[in-house]
């Protein structure tokens, strides 16, 4: 007789833990926008929607940075530095660029001697041939090969450094 009422109160017992993860899952979850409540008088208030079928799991993140544009003056400025960085002041980033555009300047002037050396050595497709070169008419037209590819990456460098030249502003006097 005590056997069967053990059997019975731990059928009751099992039956009782089965169902409550059910029940724990068969709340009501509303989605509020971006946000999730199980709350219904919040999401009467805020005119939530009920959110149906599967379980809802959020995931609690810091809020991504959003720049607030308060100055309509500010926002046609273009691009701007992260809040909390250190002010550059006006002499300061004008000697900054001057320095910029004299480095491109002078790494230009370098592109176009090279460029001057390479052409010149190149002569027109027909270089002087080299000791070995004479007996060995593959290993002259491979370094004719190499010179061309040597004078296409100079020019594409001289015209990278040109285009860069061309989107900073003009000099200007300290």
């Amino acid at each position: 007789m005590k056997t069967r009422h053990y059997t019975l109160l731990l059928a009751a017992s099992l039956a009782t833990l089965a169902v409550a993860p059910v029940h724990a899952q068969s709340g009501k979850v509303w989605r509020c926008g971006n946000e999730y409540t199980n709350n219904a008088t919040v999401a009467q208030q805020r005119g939530c929607k009920v959110m149906e079928g599967g379980n809802v799991t959020v995931v609690q993140s810091s809020r991504p940075y959003v720049a607030s544009n308060n100055n309509s003056s500010s926002s046609s400025s273009g691009a701007k530095s992260p809040a909390g960085s250190p002010r550059v002041e006006t002499s300061d980033q004008r000697a900054r660029d001057n320095d910029a555009r004299a480095v491109l300047e002078s790494e230009l002037r370098k592109a176009e001697s090279k460029q001057t050396e390479l052409l010149k050595e190149y002569n027109n497709g027909q270089p002087e041939k080299q000791g070995s070169e004479a007996k060995n008419y593959q290993k002259y037209l491979d370094r004719v090969g190499e010179m061309k590819a040597q004078i296409d990456r100079n020019e594409s460098d001289i015209a990278g450094i040109r285009r860069e030249l061309g989107r900073m502003a003009p000099p200007t006097q300290n």
